[in-house]
């Protein structure tokens, strides 16, 4: 039974997503060096982290007549929305919102991610920046309804929209063995949201960096801390959805959730440098002809599963 989290909850569920965030990238940049041909050391991971340090003393970019109320807004937008997520996501047999609608809730989240990346693209008022923009808007046109179908048949199994009923509902066998195109949907989901690996079209360099392009100093580490932290933040739901919570033996529960969320990280990050970028028209085909069909297929299967108990 999921449990409502002590206050000091909310500050554990913000440094924990930030500490898998930093070991994402830390490991990203291991892997990064190792496809290179460059020395794997404890140096090669703790390079982007300087990047925090040096962050504060970069000039901020300028560029004419730019928005720069609706700028900040998309920018700060993407890390927070990245961080209010996780108030559905139970550590163990805790969580800090028992929402009712937690499902809803982090999809709500994550289409706000929407909102920010476009803002962020129009505000600096550049060409290249807003085409970033556009790019995600397209992207996510995309991916959203097969990830939207993806969210829905874990909760069709547990017959509720709250994570904690889902969890519970997975006593038996976890929703990862016979959802298994819900779940697979759910991590590509998870990447197009962070777009990152074969959805970093928003970010390209054929048009120098799109939403990043402008961006510099604070504003730009904002950005990129929110693609890590969506990243975790959707491994982190991964857990309670498809893979028992914090069943498991021997070890606490919590430790269960930290070790869970950590190994479909780690997956992610792994698969991300292993998949080449994918332009927005060519996934669109793919998700309307395929991945639509296959988890409406998935869903309905789960709901004759469901009444037929």
């Amino acid at each position: 039974m999921v449990e409502a989290a002590p206050w000091w909850g909310l500050l554990l569920a913000p440094a924990l997503l930030l500490l898998f965030a930093v070991a994402a990238v830390a490991g990203d940049a291991l892997l990064d060096a190792g496809q290179a041909g460059r020395p794997v050391t404890a140096g090669t991971a703790l390079r982007p982290l300087l990047d925090v340090v040096r962050a504060p003393l970069v000039q901020p970019r300028r560029t004419p007549t730019p928005d720069l109320l609706l700028w900040r807004l998309g920018v700060v937008t993407v890390p927070v929305a990245a961080v209010m997520s996780v108030l559905v996501v139970p550590l163990g047999d805790h969580v800090l919102a028992d929402l009712s609608v937690g499902v809803v809730w982090f999809n709500a989240m994550e289409v706000l991610t929407w909102a920010g990346l476009w803002l962020a693209g129009w505000g600096p008022n550049a060409a290249l920046s807003l085409v970033g923009g556009y790019r995600f808007l397209a992207q996510g046109l995309a991916y959203e309804l097969p990830l939207m179908f993806a969210l829905i048949a874990p909760a069709t199994g547990a017959e509720s929209l709250r994570v904690g009923d889902i969890v519970a509902a997975q006593q038996g066998l976890w929703y990862a063995v016979w959802m298994p195109v819900a779940f697979a949907v759910f991590l590509g989901g998870v990447l197009a949201f962070g777009f990152l690996g074969p959805f970093a079209y928003p970010a390209g360099s054929d048009i120098a960096g799109g939403v990043l392009g402008e961006v510099a100093g604070v504003d730009r580490l904002l950005l990129r801390a929110g693609r890590w932290l969506w990243l975790t933040a959707g491994s982190a739901m991964a857990v309670p959805l498809f893979l028992g919570g914090g069943a498991g033996p021997g070890l606490p529960a919590w430790a269960w959730s930290l070790l869970k969320t950590l190994a479909v990280l780690a997956l992610l990050v792994w698969v991300r440098r292993r998949l080449p970028v994918v332009r927005a028209d060519r996934y669109v085909e793919l998700a309307w002809v395929v991945l639509i069909p296959l988890t409406i297929l998935q869903t309905l299967i789960t709901a004759l599963v469901v009444l037929g108990r």
